[in-house]
């Protein structure tokens, strides 16, 4: 009796182990989680590999950090310069396309800046910065922020001089960021996802978008365990596998709001 009560609680324990070494931390953006795409997607991971897969989504540049700082076991971010930073600095071995969509720039229905219907972004940002039109930065180091900033470099620029002024860097997350602009009638940079998700729209609507420099991909990189011995490498690999399947590929694909698709996978 004695021996069938120390086998179950052994089996117990063992469960328990099995079932912590199944779960991963995975490092990414808020446009992602702020949309619903985990919680759709991540039922199914579970459901199909039995790992239990948490997110701390925050801007892409602190997510990079984290990762940098063996606080988790999985990167997915979008910011591919960054990305490919990541690797060559021997932080993961590999980098996987595993979605995109695009950036939008939002503005008010009175749209300052005559720039609704804008095909070419920097023509755009340009037409901001001479009318001083109010633009909310997020200025947070974010995937999105980088984007906002090269864009501004490539319309010639130089919006951090008017920082405080015209130009408003709000320090937040992309929702704080979208709330702040339609607060003030200001422009923002959005990925369409985020953008999509915002409850708090007002009279704002889509003023540019398809220009193909706002094309939007998202990376995903297992954390190398050379560099954080920590890293569940194994159940790591088994996630991303999923992600860039037919299957996990499909899932991404179905995920829609308001009947819009907001990410497109593009896995090889």
């Amino acid at each position: 009796m004695k021996f069938a009560i120390l086998f179950a609680a052994g089996a117990a324990c063992l469960a328990t182990a099995a079932m912590a070494d199944s779960t991963i931390l995975v490092q990414s953006t808020t446009s992602t989680k702020n949309a619903g795409l985990y919680d759709y997607i991540l039922p199914m991971v579970k459901a199909d590999t039995g790992i239990t897969v948490n997110v701390v989504a925050v801007g892409t540049g602190a997510a990079i950090k984290n990762a940098m700082n063996c606080d988790g076991d999985v990167l997915l971010v979008h910011s591919r310069k960054r990305e490919n930073q990541f690797v060559a600095a021997g932080y993961a071995k590999q980098r996987y396309d595993v979605m995109y969509n695009d950036f939008v720039v939002i503005g008010p229905a009175n749209d300052p800046a005559g720039i609704d219907g804008a095909k070419d972004i920097t023509a755009a940002m340009v037409k901001i910065a001479v009318s001083k039109s109010k633009f909310a930065s997020r200025g947070d180091d974010s995937g999105t922020h980088s984007k906002e900033k090269s864009l501004w470099a490539m319309a010639k620029v130089d919006q951090a001089a008017s920082s405080g002024d015209w130009y408003r860097e709000t320090g937040s997350g992309m929702g704080a960021t979208l709330n702040t602009a339609v607060g003030m009638g200001a422009y923002a940079l959005s990925d369409r996802a985020s953008w999509g998700a915002h409850a708090n729209k007002a009279d704002f609507k889509i003023m540019v978008e398809g220009d193909q420099r706002l094309f939007n991909p998202y990376g995903v990189m297992l954390v190398d365990s050379q560099k954080c011995p920590t890293v569940r490498s194994k159940e790591g690999q088994i996630f991303i596998d999923w992600l860039i399947s037919a299957k996990g590929q499909a899932a991404i694909a179905s995920f829609k709001l308001e009947g819009k698709q907001l990410f497109f996978p593009n896995a090889e």
